[in-house]
């Protein structure tokens, strides 16, 4: 345990920003398992996959034997105007918690965006203007991506249409309006727009929507349109390489000052902020020149790798994208309109589910009656208002140094903090008001949309 006095909040200098990105696949003994084409079934190809994507990124996506692959230097620059992002020792936490453990949290919310997602969504828009695109399409949950996309896009003067989730969409107008302020155009999903779209509303009318809903509909925007191309938040194994400026920087904050985190923990919904965390920390354990415990934290609601299944299922309820071996729940599986939208994907990323089925990190899921409750404490001590989907890496922070009280352990915890909450006080004025409730899908549920996965 290092004993030397630790700042409340350690810097790296702009100097140390990192220059490449880290493919955890290029170390892992197991890769995951292909994309496939849904037609075909057959693995997918750089020029399949360049039909919906950039092509530069569909390269990245299927790349999984360079270990490092070079920045940008336009991106590396963008980065600057909001990183290195800090890395907070959570004294305050520590002490209200009364516990031997130290805890450290990564925090992501100091730019525009409010989030972690502008890490890739700036790659992506560059590359999208590289290519000479008019624009891009995309789907948001909780609004963090598709305001992060519409940033992006209006820096390279892109053209950004944002499909939002129907239940985020009216329950976070603001989020909304920002995106509509950086230019974007955005339509509550399900939509009667798409094709795609209007037979989710037959098959399931008055729907709140899902991020596999929305998904659908801004794949079939792009592709119906010349000069366009689909971009993706999460999930993808493009979205992880570029949230490892995460790990990378905290890695290096960590090394900085002899820092060696016994426990990692990272909210988890298609898994770009708990990959990009722990990739760097995972192939330091990959070669086995470390060890940690590596924990992701799902809501109750949407319990994809506690209670899902790992099989070939689709990426979107539409069934128009790519088939991916994953942890799922089902394409058709409508969670309920829970406060953490970032988390309400069915299915988990290829890269997170095969480390996963491995046993090389655990999963626990929460109610989020509690993560609202820790998230409340959180802020009160430590003076961030936390976004509900990073509280429920906070919720079991807390609850890991709880247990270091207990046993008398000095661990070292470190969480991210993707994000923050401003946008969300519909969100808390109900937890405040008493009226929030949990939800628990019923096993019957979870089986009938299984059921419903490609046989194969």
């Amino acid at each position: 345990m290092n004993n030397k006095q630790i700042p409340y909040k350690i810097y790296l200098e702009e100097s140390e920003l990192p220059k490449q990105w880290y493919n955890v696949r290029a170390d892992m003994k197991n890769k995951p398992a292909p994309l496939l084409d849904p037609n075909t079934r057959q693995p997918m190809t750089v020029e399949g996959l360049s039909e919906v994507f950039c092509t530069e990124l569909a390269r990245q996506e299927l790349n999984e034997t360079d270990a490092y692959i070079d920045i940008p230097q336009e991106i590396v620059d963008f980065y600057k105007m909001y990183r290195p992002s800090p890395l907070v020792r959570a004294y305050c936490l520590e002490k209200a918690l009364d516990t031997p453990a130290h805890i450290y949290y990564k925090f992501e919310g100091n730019n525009t965006s409010g989030s972690h997602k502008l890490n890739s969504a700036i790659a992506q828009a560059y590359y999208a203007k590289q290519q000479g695109l008019k624009g891009v399409t995309t789907e948001t949950g909780a609004g963090q991506w598709g305001t992060a996309l519409s940033m992006a896009s209006a820096y390279f003067g892109l053209d950004c249409k944002v499909f939002m989730v129907k239940c985020s969409y009216e329950q976070k107008p603001h989020r909304r309006e920002v995106m509509r302020t950086y230019g974007a155009s955005v339509t509550p999903s399900p939509s009667e727009t798409t094709e795609v779209g209007r037979k989710i509303l037959e098959e399931f009318p008055g729907t709140s929507g899902s991020l596999g809903c929305a998904i659908s509909e801004a794949v079939e925007a792009a592709t119906s349109r010349e000069g366009y191309r689909y971009v993706l938040g999460s999930v993808l194994n493009q979205v992880l390489l570029h949230q490892t400026v995460i790990g990378l920087e905290a890695m290096s904050a960590c090394d900085k000052y002899d820092i060696k985190p016994d426990v990692i923990i990272g909210c988890a919904g298609g898994g770009s902020n708990l990959g990009g965390l722990i990739s760097p920390f995972m192939g330091r354990k990959l070669r086995g020149e470390a060890d940690y415990e590596f924990i992701a934290v799902e809501p109750s609601s949407c319990p994809t790798l506690t209670r899902g299944k790992y099989v070939y299922d689709y990426c979107d309820t539409g069934k128009v994208c790519p088939l991916a071996k994953m942890y799922t729940l089902g394409s058709g599986f409508i969670p309920a309109a829970s406060h953490a939208g970032g988390l309400r994907y069915h299915g988990m990323s290829s890269v997170l589910s095969q480390l996963y089925d491995d046993g090389l990190m655990k999963a626990v899921s929460v109610k989020q009656t509690e993560v609202f409750e820790a998230a409340q404490k959180f802020a009160r001590v430590e003076g961030i208002l936390p976004a509900p989907e990073s509280s429920h890496a906070i919720k079991v922070a807390m609850d890991e140094a709880i247990k270091c009280k207990e046993t008398g352990e000095e661990k070292t915890i470190l969480f991210g903090l993707t994000g923050t909450g401003y946008f969300d006080m519909v969100s808390y004025q109900k937890f405040n008001d008493g009226i929030m409730s949990d939800y628990v899908p019923t096993d019957e549920e979870i089986a009938n949309a299984l059921a419903k996965c490609p046989d194969f």
